[in-house]
């Protein structure tokens, strides 16, 4: 495996990526929750992106994967702050935004924040506002009263042998970077892609995605039986086409 390289973002914390020159516009990978950019749709995309000749990034936010920083200590605006840096300093005009899972959540705060420099948006199972809706409003009282008065709290994961920490701040900064409280509006091309199956984020979350976003071309795909993970054959060829749609 090849080390990546490593990008100091104006907070201090040093990011690594992997960047592949090509032909714009060039395509960002940005990755889920506690997840990292060797997982199987990054790597694919890249090695996709290097035969259509397209520029590609991946990159680990602070606190996962090979980043500096713990994960516990960081918050949605962290990883949106993180996210920006990557596209301000490594890439070049504008760029097609692949958001899975949370990174739907941080291409939305990018494209609303740069909007000069995105080209297009694909979501692959988004999940805007997920620390307020899902997590917040799924807790029992004892887990909110624990979050609030320890700080943190430990839930089970599907995708990781140890549970994972969640924070009072993880929750209170997501309040303050929501999404689906208002319109967004975009004046490029936009994919959402959810499966049927997907047992972490909920249809009507792609459904109330789909009424908020106003852009010119907006298409949502439901892929009956696909779960959260997106990483099949079929499923991958799908955010092929998707990326090809918007550009």
């Amino acid at each position: 495996m090849t080390e990546p390289q490593m990008l100091t973002t104006p907070e201090g914390r040093r990011l690594a990526y992997h960047r592949s020159e090509g032909q714009g516009p060039g395509i960002v990978f940005l990755g889920g929750f506690m997840s990292d950019m060797e997982g199987t749709k990054a790597a694919h995309l890249e090695t996709w992106a290097r035969a259509q000749g397209r520029a590609f990034l991946r990159f680990d936010y602070s606190g996962h994967g090979q980043s500096s920083g713990r994960f516990d200590e960081g918050a949605i605006g962290d990883w949106a702050a993180d996210a920006r840096a990557a596209l301000e300093v490594l890439t070049q005009g504008p760029q097609v935004l692949v958001g899975s899972s949370m990174g739907g959540w941080i291409a939305l705060l990018l494209a609303r924040a740069l909007p000069h420099r995105v080209a297009g948006l694909v979501g692959i199972a988004a999940a805007p506002d997920f620390t307020e809706d899902s997590m917040w409003a799924g807790f029992s009282e004892a887990q909110r009263h624990d979050l609030m008065t320890a700080g943190r709290i430990q839930i089970a994961s599907a995708y990781a042998d140890s549970p994972y920490v969640i924070t009072r701040r993880l929750i209170e900064d997501g309040r303050r970077n929501l999404v689906l409280r208002a319109p967004l509006a975009f004046n490029v091309p936009v994919r959402l892609l959810q499966g049927t199956a997907d047992e972490d984020v909920d249809l009507s979350v792609a459904l109330r995605l789909l009424d908020r976003i106003e852009a010119p071309d907006l298409r949502l795909t439901l892929v009956k039986g696909a779960d959260h993970r997106f990483s099949t054959p079929e499923t991958l060829a799908l955010i092929e086409t998707a990326i090809l749609e918007v550009t």
